[in-house]
Order: C-alpha cells, then sequence, then structure tokens
C-alpha cells in the first residue's frame, strides 16, 4: 500500500524558503515517479514539479521553474521540494503523489494522472 507523508509546510514571508519532505512507505521507491502537487482555497488542484525515481528526470511547472527544485534521496525514501523565492500567490495545501513508473525520462506530471496514493497535504502560507 502507498503511504505518503509531507511535512515542513508553514509561514514564511515573501521572498524566504521552505523545504517540504515527502516520506515514502510500502512500495519499491525507485519503480515510482513522485510528484508535488498544490491547491489553493477555491482553485483547482495543480502539478507543481515531478522527479522520475528510476534516473532522477524532473519536471517542473512553468510558474515554479527556477524557483522551486525537486530532488529525491533514494537511500530514505524520500522526496523534497526546495522552495525559493515565495510569492504570496504559492499559497496552497502542498501534496505529494506516487504513481508506478518503472522506467527512465520524463515524469507524469499532471493532477488527472492515475497515481497510485496521494498524502495528507501540508500547509504553506506565505505573507505579502
Amino acid at each position: 500500500e502507498v503511504q505518503l507523508v509531507e511535512s515542513g509546510g508553514g509561514l514564511v514571508q515573501a521572498g524566504g524558503s521552505l523545504r517540504l519532505s515527502c516520506a515514502a512507505s510500502g512500495f519499491t521507491f525507485d519503480d515510482y515517479a513522485i510528484g508535488w502537487f498544490r491547491q489553493a482555497p477555491g482553485k483547482e488542484r495543480e502539478a507543481v514539479s515531478c522527479i522520475t525515481n528510476r534516473d532522477g528526470t524532473t519536471f517542473d511547472s512553468h510558474s515554479v521553474k527556477g524557483r522551486f527544485t525537486i530532488s529525491s534521496d533514494n537511500a530514505k525514501n524520500t522526496v523534497y521540494l526546495q522552495m525559493n523565492g515565495l510569492k504570496s500567490e504559492d499559497t496552497a495545501v502542498y501534496f505529494c503523489a506516487a504513481a508506478r513508473y518503472p522506467i527512465r525520462g520524463t515524469p507524469p506530471c499532471y493532477a488527472g494522472y492515475r497515481y497510485d496514493g496521494w498524502g495528507q497535504g501540508t500547509q504553506v502560507t506565505v505573507s505579502s
């Protein structure tokens, strides 16, 4: 059973940084792609960044490219999202999700994809 636990959210001023963690268990980490998504009040869930654990290939959405960096520590079964240059529009609940993807290359990275499990989310609030 895919289990994911996010942590690291909080309140930060605009321009600041946070690092989110997604601890995974219950599946073979290297055979999955993991993505970060976010959902602001009244808005649809959107993809932020995704990574293929087999080879580390990443995909970033246009809105965070150059500010956010996704990475994985396969020894710890954990995926991180380093968020720099935070803006008020980054305020949202951030979720991680995992999909079986035992190949190399660009990971699937959209909210409608058939992910095998989702975490409970962690709140990120950016004050302006």
